[in-house]
């Protein structure tokens, strides 16, 4: 179809949740690079928001799906299926938990972790239920997860929001005020992407954890995001020196296959059959391309390849910075860095679209993430701050800024 076509489409028959889109269509990806139709080549610095980690069209994981869609793809699990086996076990062993359930998104894992740490309590005779959250936050989009986000704007269509999540300034004496008798978990994102890629810092995340082990709290993170490697470890929170109880796991997990997961210790998996649940969750071609990606990330020393190329690209960045004064901050944590301007980026993002370099735009609108596959090269890298440089001088000295 031409692109016309699909947004003429698009404009009649989709429910319009994504505003104006950038008009582009991409039909393959090899890599780091996209290609739509007219074969017009596209660095692909978003990776579709942090998910496809290992890049497009990798040989080894499109063998593994053409494999498995050829045998099955789903049975449901009212049968064993042994792919989701064989998942919870690997990622078992290369965590710190216990227990693995499987889902859909990264909203369905933190709704199977709100649920299970309100079970938790519920199975210990205790009324406990309320969550601390942190303002700037992003946990998803249903009800519960968007009551969790720490953003009115996010909350506000949707009022009156599900009761039982207090969203706190990440500030430990206004947490510790926050904690009451029906307090239950805390649960952060250590780089609040949604927020504008602000990284917590370790001091605070390690007396936060403290606190929530003082007042008998659970302690909850979100790594949809900075989960599989994307932040220079397996997992996030190994860079902080603690291990929280339960985790959330999404995007890159699956590589542009949806799934989800949550991992809690096995004292808190108190869910009983007929508690929780999911129909597609870990069906047998999802947990194939999971057991797909954590392979290849071994094989391919994938994390060695973010720590070096997330020091390349942050010290190119800041550079950049130290150029253009309407820069204000680069800042993140391995290959989730946001670049923050004194103006508004949306038009900035769609026009370095068209130039060839995708990005997108964070953290009130006024913040370029910056999210490449974590197989990079310094030779992307070096073609993407080509094109950066060159749209953001003539964006900016135009007069648009």
């Amino acid at each position: 179809m031409k692109l016309d076509e699909i947004i003429s489409y698009d404009s009649q028959y989709y429910v319009n949740v994504f505003g104006s889109r950038i008009p582009l269509a991409f039909v393959r990806g090899e890599g780091c690079i996209l290609y739509d139709s007219q074969n017009k080549e596209y660095l692909d610095f978003i990776s579709g928001i942090s998910v496809c980690n290992l890049g497009h069209s990798h040989p080894k994981f499109v063998a593994a799906l053409k494999e498995q869609i050829e045998k099955l793809i789903h049975t449901s699990s009212l049968f064993y299926i042994e792919p989701q086996a064989l998942l919870a076990k690997k990622l078992a062993e290369v965590s710190k938990f216990d227990k693995v359930f499987f889902c859909n998104s990264g909203a369905e894992a933190n709704e199977a972790a709100i649920k299970l740490v309100r079970n938790y309590f519920y199975k210990k005779g205790l009324s406990k239920y309320k969550i601390i959250t942190l303002e700037n936050s992003f946990h998803g989009r249903t009800l519960a997860t968007t009551a969790a986000t720490g953003q009115k704007k996010y909350q506000k269509p949707f009022e009156p929001m599900p009761e039982g999540f207090i969203n706190v300034e990440a500030d430990i004496e206004k947490i510790k005020n926050a904690i009451d008798d029906k307090t239950a978990a805390v649960m952060i994102e250590l780089v609040q992407a949604e927020g504008g890629i602000k990284v917590l810092s370790k001091e605070f995340v390690q007396k936060l954890y403290s606190l929530c082990k003082e007042h008998g709290l659970l302690f909850v993170i979100d790594e949809i995001q900075t989960g599989i490697g994307r932040c220079g470890s397996l997992f996030g929170f190994e860079q902080y020196d603690i291990t929280p109880d339960i985790i959330t796991l999404a995007k890159g997990l699956g590589n542009g296959v949806p799934i989800g997961a949550m991992l809690c210790k096995k004292e808190v998996a108190t869910f009983e059959p007929g508690e929780h649940g999911s129909t597609f969750g870990g069906n047998l071609l999802a947990t194939r391309a999971a057991l797909e990606v954590l392979k290849i990330i071994e094989e391919e020393n994938i994390i060695e390849n973010v720590n070096k190329m997330s020091t390349y690209l942050k010290q190119k960045l800041l550079e950049l910075k130290k150029e253009f004064d309407f820069i204000t901050d680069v800042r993140g944590l391995g290959l989730l860095i946001g670049v923050e301007f004194s103006f508004p980026v949306k038009d900035l993002v769609k026009e370095l679209a068209l130039a060839g370099l995708l990005t997108s735009s964070c953290g009130g609108g006024n913040v370029i993430r910056f999210a490449p596959p974590l197989i990079v090269q310094k030779t992307h890298i070096d073609k993407a701050l080509e094109i950066f440089k060159d749209v953001v001088k003539r964006y900016a000295y135009m007069g648009r800024a």
